[in-house]
């Protein structure tokens, strides 16, 4: 009797699975191709669909904003090499909110045994047994999964978000700081919790016009504009 393989879903902090694909730009093999590199890794339900085409027109037009903040874009589906080819010749074609002429150059998997969509726990039953759901894996130049989004079938992605975030998490690390709600780039960001009683004091007692409290464990500092 075949045995059924099982796969843990990878979680934030894990280490994003390794994997050698073919792909519409030719094999890549992950991580080892992206070392440096943040990327984001998305699956979509399949090929020629209304909804996967439209993201993909945003996310092909938005390429050289993400590859400005050192970040590549890899996607996925299920479907057949000569598949993808045949959607992303038929996307050039279409026009739509005001993108046309879009070329694809970021890789597609081609995944049709599953293997990394299993991997990154792209299949859930709930929706499809063979399609993978709209996930998107947002990973560092260390290969640590950073951000994990998972979209039903029936949603489009937000790419504004997924840049926000992109923006955010090189803002944290760059900084040592955590961004409030609805941040955007410009914006201030929040300083880490007081460790001690003495520090909490220290901050609510502070004139530094660079810093301000709202209470001892909420405290923000400016950024220059």
């Amino acid at each position: 009797m075949e045995q059924e393989t099982y796969y843990k879903m990878p979680l934030i902090g894990d280490k994003a699975p390794e994997f050698t694909a073919k792909t519409t730009q030719g094999e890549i093999n992950f991580p080892k191709d992206y070392e440096g590199k943040w990327v984001i890794l998305f699956s979509h339900p399949a090929d020629f669909t209304p909804v996967c085409t439209t993201e993909f027109m945003t996310f092909a037009t938005m390429a050289d904003e993400f590859r400005a903040l050192n970040t590549e874009l890899i996607g996925l589906s299920v479907d057949s090499l000569y598949a993808h080819i045949a959607w992303l010749r038929k996307i050039q074609e279409l026009e739509w909110n005001g993108m046309k002429n879009v070329e694809v150059k970021f890789p597609l998997i081609e995944d049709i045994k599953m293997d990394v969509a299993n991997k990154f726990g792209m299949i859930q039953p709930g929706q499809s047994n063979t399609q993978a759901v709209r996930a998107v894996f947002v990973i560092d130049p260390k290969g640590v999964i950073r951000t994990i989004l998972y979209y039903p079938l029936s949603t489009g992605r937000n790419f504004d978000e997924i840049k926000r975030i992109i923006l955010a998490l090189q803002k944290a690390d760059k900084d040592s700081v955590a961004t409030p709600a609805n941040w955007r780039p410009g914006d201030d960001v929040i300083v880490p919790t007081a460790g001690s009683c003495g520090t909490a004091k220290e901050r609510m007692e502070s004139k530094d016009d660079d810093q301000y409290c709202l209470d001892w464990f909420m405290c923000f500092k400016r950024e220059k504009k």
